[in-house]
């Protein structure tokens, strides 16, 4: 699957989700996500292959229900937009996955839990992030649009200052916060 997204960095989410409700949005998920990301020791996927794997536990506060995902993210572009190939597939058991990925050479690089609101307006996903103090001390909010123009209509908006969208990855921001 094919994905467009930025990040807008220093929001308030709370002030974020109201504007977001004001404009009509509606909620379509509440989670707790544990993120646990793998790679080689020497960090094969990240270097090599400019991608990252990760096993993602995301509980639905909404549902109660939880999912295991095995997911491997592809960047491909940067250009206003950062461009992702996403390979993912369910898995109903992260030990067993784990073990497997060991046996292969990959090892845990990190895990990390987040909460995550999400919201859909006209076609653009929003997900208000919160990470734990450890992994990334800053809230976020991801949008996903199915092109630029959309990107810029919404960020219009949303009133969002240019300087706070980002195209880098979690991995690069924590980076350059010096939590890696």
């Amino acid at each position: 699957m094919k994905e467009l997204e930025v990040k807008v960095l220093n929001i308030d989410i709370l002030k974020m989700e109201d504007k977001l409700k004001s404009l009509g949005a509606k909620l379509i998920e509440k989670e707790l996500q544990v993120n646990t990301l793998i790679d080689t020791g020497d960090s094969f996927i990240e270097k090599e292959l400019n991608s990252y794997m990760r096993i993602r536990e995301t509980k639905s506060l909404l549902t109660g229900k939880t999912k295991l995902t095995l997911t491997m993210k592809k960047n491909i572009n940067r250009d206003g937009l950062r461009e992702n190939i996403e390979i993912s597939t369910e898995i109903s058991n992260k030990e067993a996955m784990l073990d497997i990925l060991k046996s292969l050479g990959y090892i845990v690089k990190e895990e990390g839990t987040k909460e995550r609101i999400s919201y859909e307006l006209d076609g653009i996903r929003f997900d208000l992030d919160k990470w734990d103090e450890k992994t990334y001390p800053y809230p976020y909010m991801e949008i996903e649009v199915n092109d630029e123009v959309e990107l810029q209509k919404i960020v219009n908006i949303l009133d969002i200052p240019k300087e706070d969208i980002s195209t880098k990855s979690i991995v690069e921001l924590r980076r350059e916060a010096n939590l890696m």
